[in-house]
């Protein structure tokens, strides 16, 4: 993984998260600096609340990584300490405000947690697929050029059983295959002329766009399925927290008193 990466992640996580003791390391410490022991628990602790990190890492990987910023970090506090950070009304500020923010962040964590359950996910999978449209798609191949000539050089090429995928390393502006797609995703010009195709067949007449002319190769065709359960489940976890999180703040906004005022110090109604 990218040490940049690691460094965003471990440095913000062990600013956020507190250690507890775990038996690792040199008698559960990573490193002295000055005196101060770097904890191997602050490490795991930051490995552990990152599960993007988790997936891509196993933690002695993440650990060898990531040793030097936690160092770094300590230096750098223990400078900041000694320069009366800590003791200052500007750090006292925004040390309130961020207290707050963790504050409102693991209440809502904690509320939608509870909302996105293994059988709620489930239930709204079930809906997606009982109320999934199946349209048809087409699976295509295109050669973009600038001008008409061009794209009939291209055809006559094509009527000679010239190979489309050589055809378009030789002329197209751009990448061939564009993979699956359904009516409504692309322009209407290109759209209409690709759907009127056959499997295997091609446009035997450039079709121009605002992009330049093209030659369509029509590949697959097929009644587009709902997506499987293992796929869209992390899409369907986003929905419910996203949903959750909204029905959670609503319903305290619906129970709070609040009264506010303009610039001026003037009641608004």
């Amino acid at each position: 993984m990218d040490k940049k990466y690691f460094a965003v992640a471990a440095l913000g996580l062990a600013l956020l998260y507190s250690s507890t003791s775990l038996a690792a390391g040199k008698d559960g410490v990573a490193a002295v600096v000055n005196g101060k022991a770097v904890k191997v628990s602050d490490i795991q602790t930051a490995y552990n609340a990152n599960p993007s990190v988790k997936e891509q890492t196993s933690f002695n990987d993440f650990y060898e990584k990531t040793l030097d910023i936690f160092v770094d970090g300590e230096i750098v506090y223990q400078a900041a300490a000694a320069a009366g950070i800590p003791e200052s009304k500007e750090y006292a500020e925004q040390l309130k405000g961020l207290k707050q923010e963790l504050a409102r962040k693991m209440y809502l964590e904690k509320q939608v947690k509870g909302k996105v359950s293994d059988a709620a996910v489930k239930k709204l999978y079930n809906d997606y697929k009982d109320t999934f449209k199946g349209e048809q798609e087409i699976k295509a191949k295109h050669i973009l050029v600038d001008s008409e000539a061009k794209a009939r050089e291209v055809i006559e090429k094509l009527n000679k059983n010239g190979g489309f995928d050589k055809l378009a390393k030789e002329y197209s502006k751009e990448p061939a295959d564009l993979g699956y797609f359904s009516k409504g995703m692309m322009v209407p010009s290109f759209e209409d002329a690709a759907f009127k195709l056959k499997k295997g067949q091609y446009t035997k007449t450039p079709v121009q766009t605002q992009f330049g002319y093209h030659v369509i190769l029509v590949e697959d065709i097929r009644t587009a399925k709902p997506e499987d359960f293992k796929t869209i489940e992390p899409k369907l976890k986003q929905m419910l927290a996203q949903k959750s999180l909204g029905d959670v703040i609503k319903d305290l906004q619906n129970k709070a008193t609040v009264v506010k005022y303009d610039v001026k110090g003037k009641e608004i109604k």
